[in-house]
């Protein structure tokens, strides 16, 4: 039974963001944030947070459009990751390059391009640490991709088990 103080906090909240990491071949999309936002000037993969209603598929695949314009596709979920920032959660999830070119949406974003892991280790690009590290992992094969399970009770809903 829950006291009045933790009724009080019920339900807890949390800021859930998504990411993609998204390949084209031997590659990670990754995008430049612009002026203005919380990473301006370095390189990260495509993320945001989950609107209200929506799954964090869904704005995943969202987030990598509108930030990109790269249509993409899962192969399943990558991880979760609790964010240096209390209450904040990042639901990262793996893909593949389906359609489009990668251009930024010059609000968020002023660059998008696919970069190689010779790319990465050349350090010409200020790439945001977590992002680089994820990037570097995928490349070299250090991960494992939890697959869509279709057989879920709450099918359409996707469950990643």
């Amino acid at each position: 039974m829950m006291n009045s103080a933790e009724t009080a906090t019920w339900p807890p909240k949390m800021a859930v963001c998504v990411g993609a990491v998204i390949l084209q071949g031997e590659k990670v999309l990754f995008i430049r944030q612009a002026a203005g936002h919380s990473l301006a000037g370095q390189w990260s993969i495509p993320w945001g947070l989950v609107d209200e209603g929506e799954t964090p598929e869904d704005a995943a695949l969202r987030e990598t459009y509108e930030e990109s314009r790269v249509r993409a596709e899962f192969d399943g979920l990558l991880g979760i990751q609790n964010l240096s920032t209390p209450g904040w959660l990042a639901v990262i999830f793996i893909g593949h390059h389906l359609a489009g070119e990668p251009t930024p949406d010059g609000v968020e974003t002023d660059k998008a391009a696919y970069f190689s892991l010779a790319e990465i280790d050349s350090g010409q690009q200020p790439i945001e640490p977590w992002c680089e590290w994820l990037a570097r992992r995928v490349l070299t094969g250090k991960y494992t991709v939890i697959p869509s399970a279709p057989d879920n009770p709450y099918h359409p809903r996707q469950a990643f088990l």
